[in-house]
């Protein structure tokens, strides 16, 4: 799964890495949260282009989005059949550019979070799918998922999803819509190899979306760790009533 993540390389740097002709400029992110405006890089009529999206897919076929299940992954072994997704893998691939991400280890009925990152540096390029919502009053929102795949058993340990990482390599073919199939994209969707990522336990002054700077990525001691106040028990919220169909089984931050 993949619900935070960091964007941190200089828009500069980014540009050179995945070959886009924009000239962008943005801040470093320490806590990209669903539902924000994230950085997207896609192929349209033959060229790479920049674009920002608003990270929670909304299928063409939603009448109103404020009922429809927030789908900020996909998964990769139905992206292919699940009717939010398959129109998506098909025509409109794109790569979302990241540093690292958090995951959240559930111990004891506690859950702490970790940043994982590439053992070599990056920037790295998730693969995503992306769709453009059109309201009744001619509005647009341009969305995009994150596709996750099953982890090895090293990633495991924290989280049983991974957010797939699309090698530079292969970044033409998954992007090459008009030229490359589904099932040649399809087979670039594999979790991380074992060792390619490395982590480790940071504060949880991350679960918080209005903490974003650079101590988020620091790593606690054994002392912070054994200082940190209990997590506070909260009654679970009331579930949110949407429509079964809309669900899709592709996963939510919460």
């Amino acid at each position: 799964m993949c619900g935070r993540y960091v964007i941190t390389t200089p828009p500069a740097a980014l540009r050179t890495a995945f070959g886009y002709a924009a000239q962008p400029n943005f801040p470093a992110r320490f806590n990209v949260a669903p539902t924000q405006p994230i950085p997207v890089v896609l192929e349209e009529q033959g060229a790479r282009q920049f674009r920002l999206m608003r990270w929670g897919f909304v299928p063409a076929w939603v009448k109103d989005p404020r009922r429809f299940t927030l789908l900020i992954n996909a998964r990769a072994e139905t992206v292919r059949d699940k009717p939010a997704f398959r129109n998506a893998i098909r025509r409109r691939r794109c790569l979302v550019p990241a540093d690292g991400y958090y995951e959240w280890q559930n111990v004891d009925g506690h859950k702490h979070p970790y940043f994982i990152h590439p053992r070599h540096g990056g920037p790295i390029g998730f693969a995503g799918v992306t769709e453009t919502w059109s309201g009744p009053n001619g509005e647009e929102v341009d969305t995009v998922a994150i596709i996750t795949a099953a982890a090895h058993a090293d990633m495991a340990v924290l989280h049983h999803r991974v957010p797939v990482v699309i090698a530079p390599q292969d970044f033409a073919r998954w992007l090459d819509c008009a030229r490359v199939g589904v099932d040649e994209a399809g087979a670039l969707l594999v979790a991380p190899r074992a060792g390619e990522f490395i982590w480790h336990r940071v504060s949880r002054d991350v679960n918080r979306v209005a903490n974003d700077d650079a101590r988020l990525l620091r790593p606690v001691s054994d002392a912070e760790i054994a200082s940190e106040a209990p997590e506070p028990k909260q009654k679970a919220a009331p579930r949110k009533t949407v429509p079964a169909a809309s669900d899709d089984g592709q996963g939510s931050l919460f």
